[in-house]
Parts: C-alpha cells; sequence; structure tokens
C-alpha cells in the first residue's frame, strides 16, 4: 500500500511572526499572506529555497526584531494616530459636576415638627405683665419691679437671679436705683444699659415728685418735700446741702444743691445762702442735706448753722421754714424737734 505524503506542518513559529508584526510596522512588509495562503504555500518555498523576503531584508528584519525586544514600539514618523485614538470621545476639563448646596443639619428641638423652644423667661416676662397691668407696682415684690426695669436692658435674659442678686446686695428697690454706678458695675450682666435704666428711673422720679410740689404750696403738701427730698438725697453716698427757695405763696421756685461734701461733712455758707435768695426773689427757704450713715439725728455743728441761717436771713426779710436732715432710715425736722 502505497504511502501518502503527509501533510506539510505548520512551521511558521511564534518568533516568525513577531518578525513579520515588526517588519510590517516599520514598512518593510506592506502585506502579509492571510494565514491560509501562507499555509498553502508554505511547502513550495520551503522546496524551492526561495523566501517571500530579499537577502538583503532578512539582516534588516532580524534587528528589528532585536530593537523591537529592547525598546518599546515606535510609531513611524508623521503616522496618522491608531484608529482607536481618532474614535476616542473629547475630553475637556472642567469645574466638574455643580455639587448640591450642603443643608446643615438640624438642632435636636428645631424645624417644623420639633421647633426651637422659647426660653423659659420669656413666658415668666408676660405674666409679670399681666400681673402688673392687674395690680399696679403693689402687685409685685420688689425683685420683680427690678426683673420689669431690667426687661428693656437685658432683653434675652433671664432677669430674675439678677434682680434678686441686686435686692441682696442693696437691700430694697430704692437703694438698688440709688446705688453708686461703681458699685452697681460688680454685679454680672450689670453694664451701660442696665445703669442707664437705673438712672433715668431716678430722674423720672425726681421730675415727677418736682412737678408735684410746684403745683400746690408746700407748707400744706409736707409729705410731698418730704418724698421730694428722700428721692434726691436719701442714697447719696455723701452729704448734699440743698436750699428749696418758694414765693410769697410758699410755692417751689427753685431746688438746688449748694454744697457737696464728704461722707460725713458739707461746708454751709450763709452769705451765698442769703444771695442767693434774693437773686430768685425768694420770701423763704427750707434747708434740707443727707447724712449718708443712715442715722438722721442733727449733729451739733447742724444746730448752729442752722440758727446762724436763720438769724441773717431774718434780717433780710426771708423766713426759714425748717431744716430737714435725710437718712436711708427716716428724716428729722428741726421745726418737729424745736430747734427753729
Amino acid at each position: 500500500m502505497a504511502r501518502q505524503p503527509k501533510a506539510p506542518k505548520d512551521k511558521k513559529s511564534d518568533a516568525d511572526r513577531r518578525v513579520e508584526a515588526a517588519a510590517r510596522k516599520l514598512g518593510f512588509l506592506t502585506r502579509l499572506p492571510p494565514e491560509d495562503e501562507h499555509d498553502n504555500n508554505l511547502s513550495d518555498h520551503t522546496s524551492s529555497g526561495s523566501s517571500s523576503l530579499s537577502e538583503e531584508q532578512e539582516p534588516q528584519q532580524e534587528r528589528a526584531l532585536e530593537q523591537h525586544q529592547r525598546e518599546p514600539e515606535l510609531e513611524k514618523p508623521n503616522s496618522s494616530p491608531p484608529a482607536e485614538y481618532e474614535t476616542a470621545p473629547e475630553f475637556t476639563l472642567s469645574a466638574g459636576p455643580a455639587r448640591p448646596a450642603q443643608q446643615k443639619s438640624a438642632k435636636p428641638g428645631t424645624g417644623k415638627k420639633g421647633a426651637a423652644k422659647k426660653p423659659h423667661y420669656i413666658g415668666h416676662r408676660q405674666r409679670l405683665r399681666e400681673r402688673f397691668a392687674a395690680g399696679g407696682g403693689n402687685a409685685l415684690a420688689d425683685y420683680e419691679l427690678l426683673e420689669m426695669l431690667l426687661f428693656r436692658a437685658l432683653p434675652r435674659r433671664d432677669t430674675k437671679p439678677i434682680a434678686k442678686e441686686l435686692i441682696e446686695r442693696f437691700g430694697s428697690f430704692a437703694e438698688v436705683v440709688n446705688a453708686p454706678e461703681s458699685e452697681l458695675r460688680k454685679i454680672k450682666y450689670i453694664k451701660d444699659a442696665a445703669i442707664n435704666e437705673f438712672n433715668l428711673m431716678r430722674a423720672a422720679t425726681e421730675r415727677l415728685l418736682k412737678g408735684e410740689l410746684a403745683k400746690q404750696p408746700l407748707l400744706s403738701s409736707w409729705a410731698s418735700v418730704l418724698n421730694h427730698c428722700r428721692a434726691a438725697m436719701a442714697y447719696e453716698p455723701r452729704e448734699q446741702f440743698r436750699v428749696l427757695f418758694l414765693d410769697k405763696r410758699n410755692r417751689l421756685i427753685r431746688d438746688e444743691v449748694q454744697q457737696t461734701g464728704t461722707v460725713d461733712h458739707t461746708p454751709v455758707y450763709v452769705r451765698e445762702v442769703c444771695r442767693r435768695a434774693l437773686e430768685l426773689n425768694a420770701t423763704a427757704i427750707i434747708l434740707a442735706h443727707n447724712h449718708p450713715s443712715g442715722d438722721p439725728t442733727p449733729s451739733r455743728g447742724d444746730i448752729e448753722m442752722t440758727k446762724e441761717v436763720a438769724r441773717v436771713a431774718k434780717g433780710l426779710g426771708i423766713t426759714v421754714h425748717d431744716h430737714i436732715i435725710i437718712a436711708r432710715e427716716g428724716h428729722a425736722s428741726f421745726r418737729g424737734l424745736g430747734l427753729i
């Protein structure tokens, strides 16, 4: 039985394929035969000893293979970019997509369902106003009146503990309002705004009492005289000597502070008192001064000075109705004590 010739084996190795790829890339081969055609003609090329590459191209092919193995693939100069680059989408730099505004997380107890609760003192203030509207000042304690007085000065703070501390420190509503500014500032949260409220309250009280004195004769409204003097001087830290000048109907012409002294003494000049009375055409005067110590008892110096003023004024046709000593704990009247 005749033996059939064996089909030629594919002697094309991986190295040969790499050589052909490198040669084609470098331009030595413009076209590679199809795989099937190459396989069919492989036996013809081997039997004839001829090659598709010339002898001059073989060394170049080997060098190209070596260069291909040593270095990365090189593009042919002035060659067009590969198709995958031609079809790649264009990219441009941008700031990126706009991020949604970051929302702050709501604090506990806020929002529509959990609305922020109002400070507890807001309701307290409203209740105080209602009580004051219904019963006036008599319906409130001293510290509660102070609370209301501080509402405007401290709109965002609970004034109740501050008012209680003021009362504890100074003793009463009147003593707080008339306290020295330096002492008031020692209390926490008592600043310019609160002190201005106290000064306004004191000035309004004095103006109100003085207005009452001008409407009627002073001798017929002795309580008004005492109230006015007490509001003006009772809480002053230093002695003041004050003179109330009256006309023929015993109505107030002028209320003036003649001298301001120390904590226990103030000088009085009889001549200046009488001269000012003549300038104002006053026919009568009432003397008044305060004792910062709190004790209204007249001293020997007070008695002697009063007698001297009365003696000189009488010679000028001016009557001294009284000399009043004002203190925190009360008052003393020279006429009531029989000293005039």
